[in-house]
């Protein structure tokens, strides 16, 4: 068996969300995780784990801060100094703790929208303010539109790029712009780096803290190999500082011990992954662009009403259904008829039922069989 090679009841046997959340007559393409396996050497890992039986308290200090900083360096031309670093077992955590350090209830938080619906909630959750920034489709790509100004209670930048779920891979003129739009606003930015690694050829991923010292002092990087290297329940993470002084305030007012920790299995299967997955998630990637190419004809040539914009990174599409003039939400429809379950856009944002965000992570012939059924659902109107 490849990496990409699994079938349905292979699939349907993981005890995974994914596969579980819906009825079994659902074919699932919407959480973040890939229908793929993992990187020998994280498979590697593991074993080793378990056959040295390493249940313990475990001996990982400093290891993970190390290989973080080894993988900018070498994926991303980024040196990063691995003291600038908090390890902690999720993103969403990384999102809430920091938004509660650097901001208070009643503050404002500007986002962009359409947006990965935690980050709303680390927002709304928190008793503070949601300043929306929608994207623009410019009938190419979506595109960022930065307000001319902002309220003076506004804090913070939830910023996400690549960008899910629009699947945008920004520039280097595009951050640029965002710098300077943080600097000059006096924000503290959490720049969502999770999906960096996999960009599609055309693109470059461009960390945001490197594009200088004054940005970098403003901007929190959070990341995790769980996206590139198919291994979210091993939960592990990263938070960078980009000065240490924003490491000194942001411990000031979030003690890491509330945080918890990664698991010795997040840890020594991120490490193997960025130190020696990088011949299996090449492989994962030409086999995700062939599904994004496939993708995007499919819907060209049998959904003509449904939109959907090239994503240069991520796994995911965002398509735009409200051409199909739908009855219901898009997400609703699709899983009633054609018995497919997308991400619903209204989760993304209030104004975009129209939506639905699709995972083409999934073997070819999976894809095929969603396509198929959603084709056949709106032909059935």
């Amino acid at each position: 068996m490849t990496a990409t090679d699994f079938d349905i009841p292979t699939l349907r046997a993981r005890r995974t969300n994914k596969w579980h959340k819906f009825p079994a007559d659902v074919l699932p393409a919407w959480v973040a995780d890939m229908d793929f396996g993992v990187a020998p050497a994280i498979a590697a890992a593991m074993k080793r784990l378990t056959d040295n039986q390493e249940y313990g308290y475990a001996a990982r200090d400093g290891v993970l801060a190390e290989a973080f900083a080894r993988r900018m360096g070498s994926r991303f031309g980024w040196h990063v100094d691995p003291a600038d670093t908090i390890a902690l077992g999720d993103l969403v955590q990384a999102s809430f703790s920091s938004v509660m350090a650097f901001s208070e209830p009643g503050d404002g938080v500007l986002l962009q929208l359409p947006s990965y619906p935690p980050f709303m909630g680390a927002i709304a959750d928190t008793g503070r303010r949601l300043i929306a920034n929608p994207m623009r489709d410019d009938g190419t790509h979506w595109v960022l539109d930065l307000p001319a100004s902002v309220n003076p209670r506004t804090r913070m930048l939830i910023f996400c790029h690549p960008q899910n779920p629009t699947g945008r891979c920004f520039t280097r003129a595009e951050l640029e712009a965002v710098a300077s739009f943080v600097i000059r606003h006096d924000l503290i930015v959490v720049s969502d780096e999770i999906h960096a690694d996999i960009v599609y050829p055309g693109g470059q991923h461009i960390p945001l803290a490197s594009l200088g010292a004054e940005i970098a002092a403003r901007t929190i990087t959070i990341t995790s190999a769980t996206k590139s290297f198919n291994i979210p329940a091993l939960r592990c993470a990263v938070m960078h500082f980009g000065a240490p002084a924003l490491k000194v305030r942001f411990v000031a007012r979030m003690p890491t011990r509330l945080l918890g920790s990664p698991s010795v299995t997040g840890v020594d299967a991120t490490v193997a992954a960025w130190d020696e997955g990088q011949g299996w998630f090449e492989e994962i990637m030409a086999c995700l662009q062939g599904n994004r190419d496939w993708l995007a004809s499919a819907i060209a040539a049998e959904l003509p009403r449904v939109t959907m914009r090239l994503p240069q990174a991520t796994y995911l599409a965002w398509l735009d259904c409200r051409g199909l003039d739908l009855p219901t939400s898009a997400g609703q429809f699709f899983l009633d008829k054609a018995r497919v379950g997308l991400n619903f856009g209204e989760t993304f944002g209030p104004e975009y039922a129209g939506f639905a965000r699709l995972n083409f992570a999934t073997p070819r012939p999976v894809l095929e069989e969603v396509v198929g059924r959603m084709v056949e659902a709106v032909r059935g109107r």
